[in-house]
């Protein structure tokens, strides 16, 4: 059952050991090096348990161009029609202290069931998607694949024959133009 017994081991150690044969191990059959470290597969990273980034929340930048938007973006005086300096700065800080405030507390609100909400719905897509629609395009592609063979035999059966003809006939044909004075 086992490769054979290593000098010093015995029957018991032996069997809780795994199945080594000399060619490699049976589960890698090309590895040739049967240390403790060939051994240890790479461990998967568990998505589900990943740390995430509280700095950068945004890392693939999905909405650099849509919800950027500051208190210059939306309210700005132009040359010559300025307000007082204090009531721009309190302007300034109530658009901001507000907009802050507002997203906070309505991510607070709505933030959990939206994402709960938006984690079924992308749990369904993905679910249709493996289940459904690629074995649906995968029995497509095999069913047209005997008919796109069917057709092109009949294609250059009858059409390639009356296509060749027809160039035979039509090249003759030359076609002069003049100008008239």
């Amino acid at each position: 059952m086992t490769g054979g017994l290593k000098d010093g081991d015995t029957e018991e150690e032996f069997l809780h050991s795994p199945f080594i044969r000399k060619q490699g191990n049976i589960y890698k059959p090309n590895n040739k090096d049967m240390d403790n470290e060939s051994l240890n597969e790479k461990t998967m990273e568990d998505v589900h348990t990943k740390e995430i980034d509280l700095v950068n929340r945004d890392p693939k930048h999905i909405n650099d161009d849509v919800v950027k938007v500051d208190f210059e973006d939306v309210i700005a005086e132009p040359a010559g029609t300025y307000s007082f300096d204090g009531v721009w700065k309190a302007s300034f800080t109530t658009f901001t202290v507000t907009k802050y405030w507002c997203y906070r507390l309505l991510t607070a609100l709505v933030g959990i069931p939206l994402a709960l909400i938006w984690g079924i719905f992308f749990a369904i897509l993905s679910f249709i998607h493996i289940w459904a629609v690629v074995p649906c395009v995968k029995s497509y592609l095999i069913e047209i694949h005997c008919i796109s063979r069917v057709y092109s035999i009949a294609v250059h059966t009858f059409c390639d024959p009356l296509f060749e003809a027809m160039g035979k006939c039509f090249s003759s044909i030359r076609i002069r133009t003049t100008k008239e004075v």
